[in-house]
């Protein structure tokens, strides 16, 4: 295959998985960020480095959104939400987290393959996005020709993307730009 080719595959890959998450799961996701004090998200691996991506776009919206791990994140409490993207919603250290979060009192959502997994189990709100694993339980129909993850990861990336268009929208920007710009980076 060319570049062009896998390209349109993996275009076309990308537009049957997004399709299938249902618009409800998603607007319930803005919701629930919109209604949260603090969002602090959460991944490992290729995952994590998606989150950190919807961080950055909540912190350039107004959000107070911090990325578990980072020094400068404070401690969760009731109120906040905790999201995290995981495609198989049983990665240990995650899981641990999951549990924290939610003995606190904090709202726990989930991006993952495998709702029923245990962080899964624990959540307010999942979000299933159907894509291939070599850590997907037997009978996932989904198919890819990329390796590893990779699908999960890059519809992890576009559904954030995705959903931090619905929250704009939500919150009746009609110039998002202008507030992104405004909490931008400036120390470059």
């Amino acid at each position: 295959m060319k570049t062009k080719e896998y390209s349109e595959t993996i275009l076309r890959e990308l537009t049957r998985t997004l399709g299938g998450i249902p618009d409800a799961e998603a607007e319930g996701l803005a919701d629930a960020i919109l209604g949260a004090k603090r969002v602090f998200v959460a991944g490992a691996g290729r995952s994590l480095l998606m989150v950190r991506a919807f961080a950055m776009r909540l912190m350039q919206f107004g959000f107070h959104a911090y990325v578990v791990g980072e020094t400068v994140t404070p401690a969760i409490s009731k109120g906040d939400l905790f999201l995290i993207g995981s495609g198989s919603g049983e990665t240990g250290a995650l899981t641990l987290m999951a549990k924290k979060a939610k003995s606190v009192g904090a709202r726990l959502a989930l991006i993952t393959i495998v709702p029923e997994s245990t962080i899964g189990l624990l959540s307010d709100r999942v979000i299933e996005i159907k894509a291939p694993s070599p850590k997907a339980k037997p009978g996932n129909e989904a198919a890819s020709i990329q390796p590893g993850g990779s699908l999960f990861e890059q519809s992890l990336l576009l559904f954030l993307d995705v959903l931090i268009l619905r929250i704009a929208e939500k919150r009746g920007l009609k110039d998002a730009n202008v507030l992104l710009m405004q909490n931008h980076a400036n120390l470059e």
